[in-house]
């Protein structure tokens, strides 16, 4: 089966979507399916304001569109509301297919950070563009709650994984020369992140920030006392985990956080505010403290032991994730097989000037054809042009004369509709047939009532100015 996912998200970006969408691409490979990944690295791009780390990909349709019609996938993904996304979006709608989609990143409210939208313009947006999609894959039951609330319903749950084997807890762990307890925060470092309130706790400890992003400058320079990492990789990040005791977890907006997930592979209870991510990923478990007073969450953290937090993250395995991906993607066909598919036509991709240019060598060529090889029709081409001129020159009046004139054009349009129905009968088969015999004497039937029509119409209009 041939998978298509489409994505706004993608290397080099460093963060849950892409590190998710690339674990799922690895099952289904590792499955045996075959995966393309739309992605802004195949066109030209721009970078997205306020966070240049962000490409947005320039005008991606036409491309996308012959990468569908050569590559012809089964089923397709749309993981982002971004160009991309909404690109690939537009062309299966318009082509009847059928495909899924998922919300990852509440882009409302980090929008809203940003410039103050109100966040019904940004949710009325994602209701519309979500509106089409088969199924929603969403990451916890909290955020599917949050989004019927806003009038999107076609949900499901699509959870998030870790890798056990390179995310664990050192079984003597090694401490840094501090005394202090060892705060740490892994992410990107953005406004909508809410570091600060993680920052400005007052509490005798070491406080750590791994990632990076447009707030990191300012941050940096604002708490001098916090040892900011900057950027590090999958394979660097589980050492830094294991020297710290509590992972802290400030931001109010994310949908999921699989640096909760991390962290707790590495043994570090979780501090956080009570909503949506932290409480469906730690809940009742014991693996962290949920607390409005974010200083409260961390003290009681601190007093949990490491191995609760590292047993729990075992339930969260990256093939699970991959299964329920599998699961709910659809076919992008609706019809039933053997029935036509709009976009499975190669004779229906042509658009704008092309296609008009096509249409107009294709009637010039359907006219030769019939001149050429339909006696029929040159036979009434020739009568035609006798009769034309005859209403032309005759003392009707101008609508008259447009009857006259159109009821010849009407007579020729029937005759090459007739002669279509031929050619297509004789296409599928030359033997002889009820049924074929049958639609070409239909046809026949319909050029001779033409020709009565022609007849009754000049006879008509005629008759009266001649007796006269």
């Amino acid at each position: 089966m041939k998978i298509c996912i489409a994505s706004d998200a993608w290397n080099p970006q460093v963060n849950g979507v892409v590190h998710t969408l690339s674990r799922t691409k690895e099952y289904l490979e590792s499955r045996g399916f075959e995966v393309l990944m739309i992605t802004p690295n195949l066109f030209k791009t721009f970078p997205c304001p306020t966070y240049p780390e962000i490409r947005l990909s320039i005008f991606p349709k036409s491309k996308i569109e012959a990468l569908l019609n050569k590559f012809r996938p089964d089923c397709v993904h749309i993981a982002t509301e971004g160009p991309v996304g909404l690109a690939m979006r537009n062309l299966l709608v318009h082509k009847g297919m059928t495909f899924t989609t998922s919300f990852h990143t509440r882009f409302p409210e980090y929008i809203k950070k940003r410039t103050k939208l109100p966040l019904s313009v940004g949710y009325s947006y994602l209701r519309w563009f979500h509106k089409k999609a088969h199924k929603v894959l969403t990451p916890t039951k909290n955020i599917i709650d949050e989004l019927e609330g806003w009038g999107i319903y076609n949900t499901t749950i699509w959870s998030r994984g870790v890798d056990t084997s390179m995310f664990k807890p050192l079984n003597a762990r090694k401490k840094t020369s501090s005394k202090k307890p060892i705060l740490i925060n892994v992410g990107r470092v953005a406004v909508e992140k809410n570091l600060e309130e993680f920052l400005k706790l007052d509490i005798d400890c070491e406080k750590w920030i791994v990632g990076d992003g447009p707030d990191l400058f300012k941050l940096r320079r604002k708490y001098k006392n916090v040892k900011f990492f900057g950027h590090k990789n999958q394979n660097q990040l589980p050492f830094i985990y294991q020297k710290a005791d509590v992972f802290v977890f400030p931001s109010k907006t994310d949908t999921f956080g699989l640096v909760l997930l991390e962290a707790m592979a590495c043994g570090l209870p979780v501090a956080a505010y009570p909503v949506a991510a932290p409480k469906n990923v730690i809940g009742k478990s014991g693996a962290g403290v949920l607390d409005r007073n974010l200083k409260n969450a961390v003290i009681e953290a601190l007093k949990i032991p490491r191995n609760i937090p590292s047993n729990y993250a075992k339930k969260f395995r990256w093939d699970n994730v991959g299964k329920t991906f599998l699961s709910n993607l659809q076919s992008t066909r609706r019809s039933r097989p053997g029935s036509y598919v709009f976009s499975d036509n190669p004779h229906k991709k042509n658009k704008g000037l092309k296609r008009l240019f096509l249409a107009f060598r294709n009637s010039l060529s359907g006219f030769m054809f019939a001149f050429n090889e339909e006696s029929a029709f040159r036979q009434e081409l020739l009568l035609s042009l006798i009769l034309i001129p005859v209403a032309l020159f005759s003392s009707a009046t101008t609508l008259e004369k447009i009857a006259m004139i159109g009821s010849v054009f009407f007579l020729l349009t029937i005759e090459l509709l007739n002669s279509s129905v031929e050619a297509a009968i004789d296409r599928i088969s030359f033997e002889k047939h009820d049924l074929s015999k049958r639609a070409k004497d239909l046809g026949s039937a319909a050029v001779f009532v033409a020709l009565v029509f022609v007849f009754m119409t000049y006879t008509f209009i005629l008759l009266p100015k001649t007796i006269l």
